[in-house]
């Protein structure tokens, strides 16, 4: 097992994507997305291998299966990735100095990006198309969970790539053992940056042990505010999408920050959460208006644990508070900066909210089930950034980029 070695043909391989021609490119991420919708059984049974060793109840279950419909709609993503422009060779700066040096600063691709991530197959198509579309090698670490799919889905990739005569090194599947990860987080000069997507462990895992840079993609602990002025109507469609439309996805709703005035409302606020057995841990001020409406064995009282706590399941905190301030604070200290909300008809608290709140993406009035590469119109994802530097939120096409100055001269030379 000489990783290396594959390290080393990784980045021979960006050194030639650039030269690839757009229409090629798009050709190519068409030809696969074709190709997953032909081989739907192949990629149903190797991912069925997979889901036979995980239990059902599993917080990642729902996230390791594939579906018809969800190849398809991967599928989909893939066309779309394909359809967008290609930021590559974008001028994002242009200047001319006054001695007559002519100074342009342009989009040029990462090179090679390394991705460790858990048991979610979508992930393995998700990172080639939009890594190919910028010109980025790839170099994929996904978990053993998963193995099954993976090595399925990277080698439909590879059938297509050589169909079309291009390497297969574009696209590295490492193997499950742990040396392998040790070899990638080691991988200086090879890997240009790693990409974590999973649980808060493996991305602190990644971020205390990498030489190589990262990015993090953070877990997703997400809070909505139901400020005094909330549309109950509103904010009961919105509650229930945000918690139960995917639960183990990283955008849904962990934590109902509920503002006193709607104490009230709360039995009818969460009734259709009842509905789909949702588990409330809830604060004493709700548990009070709780315990004797919402059914017995899905309410209990919170403990301290309940707050921060990512979920990925049928479970939701509720604290309650007397104004937007300490709303704020909750938030702050809980959040893991990924997506929160606030439901509100008070423009001055919506926009208060919107300031000060330090995530990737704050909504006002909306769920946070739409923090997803492909509904920001950016064909899809390769993460959601919770970190400040290079990339925030949703990372697409041009998050897979850095850029270069291109500086022409007549003979300057500058002087002391």
């Amino acid at each position: 097992m000489d990783l290396q070695l594959d390290f080393k043909r990784a980045s021979e391989a960006a050194s030639t994507l650039s030269l690839i021609e757009e229409g090629k490119i798009n050709e190519i991420i068409n030809d696969l997305a074709d190709a997953a919708i032909a081989q739907v059984p192949l990629l149903l049974e190797a991912n069925g291998k997979d889901l036979l060793r995980m239990q059902k109840d599993a917080p990642g279950y729902d996230r390791l299966q594939l579906t018809k419909d969800r190849i398809n709609a991967i599928a989909s993503e893939l066309r779309q990735v394909a359809s967008l422009p290609n930021p590559l060779g974008e001028t994002l700066e242009q200047r001319q100095l006054p001695n007559g040096l002519s100074l342009s600063k342009i989009r040029v691709p990462l090179g090679v990006v390394g991705v460790i991530y858990e048991a979610r197959p979508n992930v393995t198509f998700d990172v080639f198309a939009l890594c190919f579309k910028t010109g980025n090698a790839v170099v994929l670490k996904g978990g053993s969970d998963a193995q099954n799919s993976n090595e399925a889905i990277v080698s439909l990739i590879h059938g297509v790539l050589e169909k079309h005569r291009f390497s297969k090194n574009i696209v590295t599947l490492l193997p499950p053992e742990r040396e392998a990860t040790t070899a990638l987080l080691n991988a200086v000069g090879l890997v240009d940056v790693l990409i974590p997507r999973g649980s808060q462990g493996l991305i602190d895992f990644v971020r205390q042990n990498s030489r190589v840079p990262v990015i993090e993609t953070g877990a997703g602990i997400v809070h909505t505010f139901a400020d005094a002025s909330a549309d109950i109507s509103m904010l009961k469609e919105i509650v229930l999408n945000a918690k139960t439309r995917r639960v183990s996805v990283c955008n849904a709703l962990d934590c109902l920050v509920l503002h006193r005035d709607l104490l009230d409302s709360l039995p009818d606020i969460v009734a259709p959460l009842a509905e789909r057995s949702v588990v409330i841990y809830a604060d004493e001020r709700s548990f009070a208006k709780l315990k004797d409406v919402y059914p017995a064995n899905l309410v209990f009282k919170a403990e301290e644990e309940h707050f921060g706590t990512e979920f990925l399941s049928l479970k939701m905190a509720i604290k309650t508070v007397d104004n937007l301030q300490q709303a704020l604070e909750h938030i702050a200290r809980y959040s893991s900066k990924h997506s929160e909300a606030i439901v509100s008809t008070d423009p001055t608290n919506i926009e208060t909210f919107l300031r000060r709140v330090d995530a990737a993406v704050v909504y006002a009035n909306s769920s946070t089930a739409f923090t997803d590469g492909a509904q920001f119109g950016l064909g899809a994802e390769i993460g959601i950034s919770t970190q400040k530097l290079h990339a925030r939120g949703p990372m697409g096409l041009k998050e897979l980029t850095s850029y270069k100055w291109i500086v022409r001269g007549t003979g300057q030379v500058r002087q002391v």
